[in-house]
């Protein structure tokens, strides 16, 4: 998947943009809040219909403007591609690929998948499991449409058995409910960890050699999935794990009862992360907790490499000032294949790039 060229207008700080790629690395460089994320967001976008950094559509257009248009110009599965975008405060958005409108974001899975990784995710080992959950499900969604179906799901009925939980003992016929709420979840529950238990076994595949490079070879990461008691085996057939999940959830009825909150199911999952067999997360360094992230995030790339038979395109978003000189080294120069997009706000770091491209942005411009 390569991205050749991208116009914006009216998109954040962008009245107009139209800038082209370098196939391999680009490396966007400029002063703070210049538009360098806004750049990469851009291009981030077409890969899911959201942003990273906004909850809504109207806050990616700019302040002066009442509608924004994106295009992005790629090729993806030895085919061209045109990918058009736009929003309008007040209705909702539309998006086209190759001028024929799609219907859902899903759309887009088959077309561009993109990795980010960005300031927020240097914290993915040190944060707590809802930041480890995230990275899975939106890894996955990528990858699986009907796991995002299947997550997007299983939130309603979590909402809805919180909302029985919280107000049953005003109107008691809502505990009626409960049970149906709770086969429901422990049914969605189970495809979930199926799909979470693929994904992490892809990961250990290719995070250790990745984590092991960056370190020289001192260090070894080790992943493992951590989810209810009751599952003794996350690699048990669907009916097994929902049983599994059902008998927990019954285990904890009346401490939900009492909590008014959903205490069982795989909005509780984990990933156990581990540097050379200690906790990442209690015993990491900075620098290890930093690269361990960077390292799944790469794993994640290799991942959609194997499965579309092509590299994602790599955003890598004001990294390299969090990094070591080997460590920028490792990512400037030896992530070889595929697109990279890095942004940098130090434009010495153009020196240390021996191929590619450097976009200067400066006030919504690149130059």
């Amino acid at each position: 998947m390569i991205a050749h060229r991208l116009k914006l207008e009216g998109f954040r700080n962008y009245r107009q943009l139209d800038v082209s790629f370098h196939p391999g690395v680009n490396v966007i460089v400029g002063d703070n809040a210049q538009g360098k994320t806004n750049l990469i967001e851009a291009i981030r976008y077409f890969s899911s219909c959201r942003s990273h950094r906004a909850r809504t559509d109207r806050e990616l257009i700019g302040f002066d403007h009442e509608a924004a248009r994106m295009e992005l110009f790629l090729e993806s599965r030895n085919r061209d591609f045109k990918l058009e975008a736009q929003l309008r405060r007040g209705q909702r958005r539309s998006v086209w690929s190759n001028g024929v409108r799609l219907k859902s974001a899903g759309e887009l899975s088959g077309i561009l998948n993109t990795v980010l990784f960005c300031p927020e995710d240097l914290s993915l080992i040190k944060a707590g499991g809802a930041e480890r959950r995230r990275f899975l499900d939106e890894a996955i969604s990528q990858l699986r449409p009907r796991y995002a179906e299947a997550i997007a799901a299983y939130r309603r009925l979590q909402e809805q058995k919180t909302r029985v939980l919280k107000d049953y003992q005003d109107d008691p016929a809502m505990v009626s409910t409960l049970e149906i709420y709770s086969q429901q979840m422990c049914r969605l529950g189970a495809q979930i960890i199926h799909y979470r238990t693929y994904y992490l076994d892809k990961l250990n595949e290719f995070a250790p050699r990745i984590h092991r490079d960056f370190s020289g070879g001192r260090e070894e990461l080790g992943l493992s999935y951590q989810t209810v008691s009751t599952v003794t085996d996350p690699h048990l057939p669907l009916p097994q794990l929902y049983e599994a999940l059902l008998e927990h959830m019954e285990s904890h009825r009346r401490a939900e009862w009492e909590s008014r909150s959903c205490l069982s199911g795989p909005h509780k999952d984990d990933i156990a992360v581990e540097i050379n067999g200690v906790s990442a997360r209690t015993f990491g360094s900075q620098g290890q907790t930093r690269t361990a992230a960077l390292s799944l995030k790469l794993a994640e790339r290799e991942i959609v490499r194997d499965d579309r038979e092509e590299y994602p395109v790599l955003l890598l978003d004001d990294v390299l000032s969090e990094l070591d000189p080997r460590r920028q080294e490792f990512v400037l120069n030896r992530i070889d294949r595929g697109q990279v997009f890095i942004t940098c706000c130090e434009e010495e770091k153009q020196g240390s790039l021996r191929a590619g491209k450097v976009i200067r942005v400066e006030n919504g411009r690149a130059i």
